[in-house]
């Protein structure tokens, strides 16, 4: 495993969801604090409300500050704790050595579990994997304990519910745990006995009560993300949920062509839904047959179609047809099926041993390949969207995040484009329509600026999409000198994103450019909580409080500036901020930023 996972300590982040939980989100990049602690537990990002894992990013950011190979560390850590102990759990649950080894080196290793282990952002996977891993574990000594130990495993089962309730935290994919703890109760702990039943049932009654609070705070949470029936129809859903279920199993045994987002497709033809269908069905037939001789078949086959419920897209959440990374738990349920399903095939055959050994071998040594040249091409978003595109040629959204980076390089015509590209697959795309304005803002191209982010309003985009197309508007207004407007522009852009620190300075810098002193100083103050390292912001705040006739609070905040503006290498920056320092008569603000 540290073959095919080290690789990562050299690699960076990346421009999808990586910004928004960790290296873009001021209250995660400031490190662990008491105030970190309570905003994690009282704020959703990304459309997901994991506080666990939000505090696991500040930890980070606390130890590594914002250098990407600590990060990735942590996950890979991670991911090697939850390998051992499933090791363990196996070794511990079915005393048969080399079968949960094997399923514990597929879980390893297997290329669908690099976007788990490789993106930062999937710390969530990493994590809840941990205490799922855990809550087994802890379930597995509760119910092995005799009559005459029962006391004991009072501890041992409000041990597995504690760490329940913190694989919630981390992800509520695991609501469908207490379904995992039923299978376990049939094989192979074989407590499901005749007349036990709802007994049974109603000791995980405590874990249900948990994943029904993990469910109801989960669909609050994601009401914005999630696509309504008009967008994506049920039938629809239903359709892409069974095909999705046949293509992870196809790329179980063909690791190949693996992309960060499969673009959901919409209404898909008859034919193949209902050949996904009969392959359902017939496994289904297959393992409910053979169940009372070897068990571990409908235990591991129920593993793994009821832990995909929650993501299979029957509540579709984003633009994805399915994830590799939704993978990282339900297959453990194959991998048991095949390790021990492989053994009984073989039965008592002389030759077993050598043909399971050598097969087995050869399985993780060729998964394990697979897995290093998946992992490489998550080494920067230009390598991993390059990689996207190579698998799904009509991607509009790997172009778009091409585009993105290519303009953070100063690549401008290269990102123009990507934008193009990206719109000529998808016309209506507001995404890749804002973050083409913000080239043209770099190009100078006011008038362009302006058309294509009416264009995008027009397209009803998301709230923070919407906001930044304000924002971008707002900018090609104010160059053109028309504040008036641009305010306007600027205070929409707040409405829709209070907590954005670009439209806030933006807003203080054209009220000063209006002469508005004082509303200027308390947007300013705002941007500087979101982004207390702006040397732009603290200069700016300081030249309104001057102007302001108040020049005696405006030298500290000239003096964090001009620390910070060298500190960045921001000479020209530093050297108005020194002239400030001298003369409490400055020239105006930095322009507004794009």
């Amino acid at each position: 495993m540290g073959a095919v996972y080290a690789q990562t300590l050299n690699h960076e982040f990346i421009n999808y969801d990586d910004d928004v939980y960790v290296y873009d989100n001021p209250a995660v990049a400031a490190g662990l604090s008491g105030a970190g602690v309570v905003w994690a537990f009282t704020h959703a990002h990304g459309g997901n409300w994991h506080p666990l894992t939000t505090l696991s990013h500040m930890l980070d950011c606390q130890f590594y500050g914002l250098r990407p190979g600590g990060h990735h560390l942590t996950n890979v850590l991670l991911h090697a704790a939850t390998v051992l102990l499933l090791f363990l759990l196996l070794r511990r649950l079915t005393g048969a050595l080399w079968r949960s080894a094997f399923v514990a080196a597929v879980f390893a290793v297997h290329p669908q579990h690099v976007e788990s282990v490789a993106w930062v952002a999937e710390r969530k996977d990493v994590l809840s994997g941990l205490f799922f891993v855990l809550t087994l574990w802890a379930y597995a000594r509760y119910a092995q304990r005799s009559p005459s130990q029962r006391p004991n495993a009072g501890l041992w089962y409000g041990l597995a519910l504690g760490l329940f309730a913190l694989g919630l935290l981390s992800k509520p994919m695991l609501v469908t745990l207490p379904l995992v703890l039923l299978l376990l109760d049939f094989w192979p702990l074989q407590r499901l006995v005749k007349g036990n039943v709802w007994r049974l049932v109603f000791e995980k009654l405590p874990f249900l009560v948990l994943t029904v609070v993990g469910c109801v705070v989960t669909v609050g949470v994601q009401q914005e993300a999630v696509e309504s029936l008009a967008v994506v129809d049920l039938s629809a859903r239903l359709g892409n949920a069974v095909v999705a279920y046949v293509e992870y199993l196809g790329q179980l045994f063909y690791p190949a062509g693996l992309a960060l987002l499969y673009l959901h497709p919409g209404q898909r033809p008859l034919w193949p839904v209902a050949g996904a269908l009969l392959v359902l069905l017939t496994i289904s037939v297959g393992v409910l047959v053979g169940h009372r001789r070897m068990p571990y078949l409908l235990v591991g086959w129920l593993w793994y179609l009821g832990m995909l419920v929650p993501v299979i897209g029957l509540l579709q959440v984003g633009l994805q047809a399915r994830a590799d990374r939704y993978t990282y738990l339900p297959e453990i349920g194959l991998y048991i099926l095949l390790a021990w399903g492989a053994v009984a095939f073989w039965g008592n055959w002389p030759c077993r041993r050598a043909v399971l050994g050598s097969g087995a071998g050869a399985i993780i040594a060729g998964l394990l390949l697979a897995a290093h040249a998946q992992t490489a091409y998550w080494k920067n978003s230009v390598s991993l969207w390059s990689r996207t595109l190579a698998c799904q040629p009509g991607h509009y959204l790997a172009h778009n995040y091409l585009g993105y980076e290519s303009d953070q390089q100063g690549k401008l015509a290269e990102a123009v484009q990507h934008y193009g590209l990206a719109l000529q697959l998808k016309p209506d795309d507001p995404l890749a329509r804002v973050n083409l304005s913000k080239v043209l803002i770099e190009q100078e191209k006011w008038g362009e600026v302006i058309q294509t982010c009416q264009l995008a309003l027009q397209l009803h985009p998301a709230p923070k999409v919407e906001g930044l197309a304000h924002n971008n508007l707002g900018y090609a207004l104010s160059r053109q000198g028309w504040l008036d407007e641009a305010i306007q522009q600027y205070r929409l852009a707040l409405q829709l994103t209070p907590a954005s620190a670009l439209a806030h300075i933006n807003l203080g810098n054209a009220l000063y450019r209006q002469g508005k002193w004082e509303e200027a100083i308390q947007h300013y103050e705002e941007e500087l909580q979101l982004q207390p390292g702006d040397a732009d912001a603290q200069n700016n705040l300081g030249l309104a409080l001057v102007n302001w006739g108040r020049p005696a609070e405006a030298l500290p905040h000239f003096q964090k500036a001009l620390k910070l503006a060298v500190a960045q290498n921001h000479a020209a920056l530093a050297e108005a901020i020194r002239v400030s320092l001298q003369a409490y008569s400055p020239p105006g603000p930095e322009p507004e930023k794009r």
